[in-house]
């Protein structure tokens, strides 16, 4: 199982602060995440940057070590 947090724009699109996951990778979390949210959050998770276990992770293909925490930080703006 992974432990999902949600910031920001992810937060009120999936209605949640975190959540327990089983995925095997980001994609897999993707479609797990839309399945269970709905399309809004489907939409924010294409923009989204993840972090697992507090590192950035660009493959959406690679395998999430088991327990991992998944960081969902959707595009932020300011400057």
């Amino acid at each position: 199982m992974l432990e999902i947090r949600y910031f920001a724009g992810a937060r009120a699109a999936a209605g949640c602060s975190s959540e327990r996951i089983a995925a095997e990778s980001l994609d897999d979390l993707a479609t797990v995440l839309a399945e269970r949210h709905g399309e809004r959050l489907a939409l924010v998770l294409k923009a989204a940057s993840f972090l697992v276990d507090g590192l950035s992770c660009h493959d959406r293909q690679a395998a999430l070590p088991a327990g991992a925490t998944v960081d969902v930080l959707p595009p932020f703006a300011g400057g």
